[in-house]
């Protein structure tokens, strides 16, 4: 993870301790503890110098779609003051996060990748993923992406 987004997050919480702010400083908290914890074990694979962004920016992705998942599940329980937790939670996640693509841009960065790869069929669809993970870590919701490349390939 570079140095300035470590930074950022850092100056981040200074910023929510200092204003107050309980929710964000909580959230901006565990984002550290889960990248410190992605740091501690990725030094099995020799890497002491910390994650590289691809791999926070998935376990920030992973972190939002948790959360949607649970604020999903407390609207059905009728939990508004969890609801609304959640979906805090997720806007201050989401700050740290590259824009998502939209619809179209997810298509067009599939069709893209598709083209370069020479994908043909299914068979390839582990390539396209692949390389798609690495461009556009934190920018695609690879669920979604999935389906296109399904699509164009199936």
């Amino acid at each position: 993870m570079s140095a300035a987004l470590r930074d950022q997050i850092m100056q981040a919480m200074k910023d929510a301790m200092k204003s107050g702010d309980k929710l964000r400083l909580s959230t901006i908290r565990l984002m550290q503890s889960a990248i410190k914890d992605r740091d501690i074990a990725s030094r099995t694979d020799g890497r002491n110098d910390g994650v590289p962004d691809a791999d926070i920016l998935e376990l920030f992705t992973k972190m939002v779609k948790q959360r949607r998942e649970s604020a999903e599940i407390y609207e059905k329980g009728g939990r508004a003051d969890l609801v609304a937790q959640e979906r805090g939670e997720i806007a201050v996640i989401e700050e740290f996060m590259p824009k998502q693509l939209g619809e179209a841009e997810t298509k067009a960065a599939v069709e893209a990748v598709v083209a370069e790869v020479g994908a043909t069929s299914v068979k390839d669809m582990g390539k396209v993923m692949g390389l798609l993970k690495t461009r556009y870590a934190g920018q695609l919701d690879f669920g979604k992406a999935g389906a296109v490349v399904k699509s164009l390939l199936g």
